[in-house]
């Protein structure tokens, strides 16, 4: 039976939980986590050790990481509410859908311009978690989301380093600040500061839409990857060719050329990886990869496989506009041998109720089994299991 949106929050707030707390011993985890021990800060930590896998949740429309922000403020703040478990997903979800929302009217105008989507729109999601939690009415919600604007950023140019999680760190703590800002009796005009002159539309060159709804979380996608989804189609068609038997005689000196959409190769512009943090936004590495080795896993990115890294001088990687955003076509010597439309996690083929288990597991264990099961439970033991 196909899962309803509440079953799917559920589904993509436990995956955050798990990436949190398998990315949280990563050195930029470690430093926010260093910075402090005040509610800001720990939620500046945890949105950092949710996001620094690559390995979380990804709206494909506005490509953008709905959870990596909101689910953050839902929990650190929502335990220190006293919420119960069905209040913080409650607020997750209305800033998850607020997220989506605004991303995919400001897709591609904001990747476009070299901003990272998450960071820019998770700033309006986490104010709008906030905000539920903290109970503000509509005047003053309005007030947090516009407050939330002025605090938002993220550039594209952070990709394969630190900067990326802190970056979405920062995001759900400039939310939440702004909503306490609101609550505390701070109001600004909504509408100016988003359409207005030199407001946001303005200054970013993208569509402000501050609805939601229950669109987004049905077009999500949970990665099967730890690593940037646009290179998902890249790994899977090679995948596919290496299981086909299509490099039976081995991949080196052939002629390797991977079609990806434009969007990909902004996504993922690396060529010649120099670390692990890099190689996760190569599609050339990627593909090399996944031809010698298979799909990559948590352990391949500790560093640069040296024989990926050779056999990735081989693959050229080229954009053609009509394909969709996630699709990727691999040729051997001139001949299609592969082609992938959707990955694994996509809504096109979603993982079972096995595969998500089984990725939870492989990075938290069993703690966070049935963790969302009793909605009266106190969200602060969410929080605990994240120690953070």
């Amino acid at each position: 039976m196909e899962a309803g949106p509440q079953d799917r929050y559920r589904d993509a707030l436990l995956d955050w939980m798990a990436c949190a707390i398998g990315g949280r011993d990563e050195p930029a985890s470690r430093a926010a986590r260093a910075a402090g021990d005040g509610l800001l800060e720990r939620v500046t930590a945890a949105g950092t050790a949710g996001h620094v896998l690559d390995y979380d949740d990804t709206y494909l429309p506005g490509l953008a990481h709905l959870s990596a922000a909101t689910a953050p403020v839902a929990l650190v703040l929502g335990a220190q509410r006293g919420a119960g478990v069905g209040d913080a997903v409650a607020a997750y979800a209305a800033g998850f859908e607020a997220a989506g929302a605004m991303s995919r009217a400001a897709h591609p105008a904001l990747y476009d311009r070299g901003w990272h989507p998450t960071s820019v729109c998770g700033t309006v999601g986490a104010a709008v978690v906030a905000a539920q939690l903290l109970g503000l009415d509509e005047a003053r919600t309005r007030s947090a989301i516009g407050l939330s604007l002025l605090r938002t950023g993220g550039f594209r140019s952070a990709f394969g380093s630190a900067g990326k999680s802190l970056q979405v760190g920062a995001a759900a703590t400039g939310g939440l600040a702004a909503a306490q800002l609101a609550a505390a009796g701070a109001e600004v005009d909504l509408d100016r500061i988003s359409g207005g002159p030199a407001g946001f539309e303005e200054v970013f060159g993208a569509a402000y839409e501050p609805s939601g709804g229950e669109d987004a979380v049905v077009k999500n996608w949970i990665k099967a990857y730890p690593c940037c989804l646009q290179t998902h189609g890249a790994i899977e068609a090679a995948i596919e060719a290496r299981e086909t038997g299509s490099l039976s005689d081995g991949a080196v000196g052939h002629e390797l050329e991977v079609t990806v959409h434009p969007l990909s190769l902004q996504a993922a512009p690396v060529t010649e990886p120099l670390d692990g943090l890099q190689a996760k936004f190569s599609i050339p590495y990627l593909t090399a990869f996944a031809l010698i080795h298979g799909a990559p896993g948590l352990d391949s990115f500790g560093g640069v496989d040296g024989a990926a890294q050779r056999l990735a001088a081989q693959v050229s990687v080229c954009a053609d506009p009509r394909l969709v955003e996630s699709e990727a076509l691999l040729a051997i010597d001139g001949e299609q041998v592969s082609r992938v439309e959707a990955a694994l996690g996509s809504p096109q083929r979603p993982m079972d109720r096995e595969w998500l288990a089984a990725k939870r597991r492989s990075l938290a264990g069993e703690q966070l089994e049935g963790a969302l099961e009793d909605p009266e439970r106190p969200a602060i033991e969410l929080a605990d299991a994240l120690e953070l």
